[in-house]
């Protein structure tokens, strides 16, 4: 008699499915997570409170007083304004600051964008040039003026010891009325282009190389190609870049503080420079106030207009 065998017996999995949590535990776990984050932002917030906008809310009220510290102050109007406006210092801060701002974009714009295509085309020690060019912004604004400072040096400086080396006529440098300034927009330039550069070499790596290789085939050079490839390709960028650097130019003051004191014959007094004379030296903290608050208002009003008119320029272009 033929036996039949029964098939082995399968294991059935059992899968439990878990239950969605209730809609108010679920609440409660989106409020502790939100709790949490802006608990992570307070830190911040602040900080910025404390050290930011605290103080720039105070040197507005101040520009309307009569203040130094250990004294009641007295609300005295405008007039902190009126007397300001009236110092001779005053217009040659002014002067002095736009002219070094319009130098620095003349020189200091100008030369981080070349650097940053001259390192893009590099094929061998890409990363060596790149903590080359970045050094100096590494070095203390302080450490970096003295250093110039000794450079510029009339007598035994290193600049004018190459140009007697060459057998070429010494300057100057930052002790000549008629040189100072340009000779602070260089050292300026050279202590702060290295974080510009990389951010120009970032957005010429993120340029598509089918751009290029398309110019190349319609028989366009090198400039012709910057010209039309990388400039339109990295619009925005160098638009930002410009914006920030006019801002920091506008408040120049390492330079002039260290290297020159304000002069020869206030040929390099700017406008953050003599803020700096009416809170310490003349102990003139509404005059002061009022200063940084014409200055607050002016780089204001600039940045609306550019950011205005690059935004419409941008919607034209589109």
């Amino acid at each position: 008699m033929k036996t039949v065998e029964s098939p082995p017996h399968e294991a059935i999995a059992v899968t439990h499915v878990q239950a969605p949590p209730p809609a108010g535990d679920r609440r409660r776990r989106r409020l502790a997570d939100q709790a949490r984050a802006y608990g992570f932002l307070l830190g911040g917030l602040v900080c910025f409170a404390l050290f930011s906008w605290y103080p720039a809310i105070r040197a507005v009220v101040i520009a309307f007083q009569k203040y130094t510290p250990g004294s009641e102050p007295e609300w005295v109007g405008t007039a902190n304004f009126t007397r300001v406006w009236h110092d001779p210092e005053f217009s040659a801060a002014w002067r002095n600051t736009l002219t070094f701002t319009l130098l620095a974009l003349l020189i200091g714009f100008a030369v981080p964008f070349v650097m940053a295509l001259v390192l893009n085309e590099l094929r061998h020690a890409k990363a060596f040039f790149r903590v080359v060019v970045y050094l100096p912004v590494m070095i203390p604004p302080v450490v970096s003026a003295l250093l110039w400072k000794w450079f510029y040096d009339p007598g035994a400086g290193l600049a004018n010891e190459v140009l007697r080396f060459l057998h070429l006529p010494t300057s100057n440098w930052s002790n000549g009325a008629d040189t100072a300034l340009v000779s602070l927009v260089i050292v300026a330039t050279w202590a702060n282009m290295g974080g510009t550069v990389l951010i120009y070499l970032a957005a010429l790596q993120s340029i598509p190389g089918e751009l290029y290789e398309a110019a190349e085939l319609d028989g366009a050079n090198l400039l012709q190609r910057v010209r039309h490839v990388t400039v339109p390709q990295t619009r925005f960028v160098i638009l930002m870049l410009m914006l920030l650097q006019i801002i920091a130019t506008m408040q120049v003051f390492t330079e002039p503080f260290v290297i020159t004191g304000g002069g020869p014959e206030n040929a390099t007094v700017t406008v953050l420079y003599l803020i700096y004379k009416y809170a310490f030296l003349y102990n003139d903290f509404g005059g002061a106030c009022a200063l940084s608050v014409m200055l607050l208002v002016l780089l204001g009003a600039f940045s609306a207009v550019y950011l205005r008119l690059t935004r419409s320029g941008e919607g034209d272009g589109a």
